[in-house]
């Protein structure tokens, strides 16, 4: 078992700036012995036939070309629905101030 030393805790806590009791210092002391015990677990495991994988579901991303299409609307039939219109162009609300 890895065991960190009080100091080591002292000095992580310094880091993130946290002032621990003494409690608290014992509490971190054995979880983060447990953690890095964990960690020497997990490094133990041969992986030398393993192949890296950065997503593991096998999805991909999906991306088409922004390419601009016409439509098959004119300009009177978009504007038969605008509430509200001025100088050719749909009126909206302002969103910003």
């Amino acid at each position: 078992m890895s065991k960190i030393s009080k100091e080591e805790v002292n000095q992580i806590a310094a880091l993130a700036r946290l002032n621990l009791t003494d409690s608290d210092i014992e509490k971190y002391q054995k979880e983060l012995s447990g953690i890095l015990d964990y960690i020497d677990q997990i490094s133990k495991v041969d992986t030398k036939n393993i192949e890296p994988a950065a997503q593991v579901t096998g999805l991909t991303d999906v991306v088409r070309k922004d390419i601009k299409n016409p439509s098959d609307l004119n300009r009177d039939e978009i504007f038969a629905n605008v509430p509200d219109k001025k100088d050719g162009y749909i009126k909206v609300k302002s969103v910003l101030e």
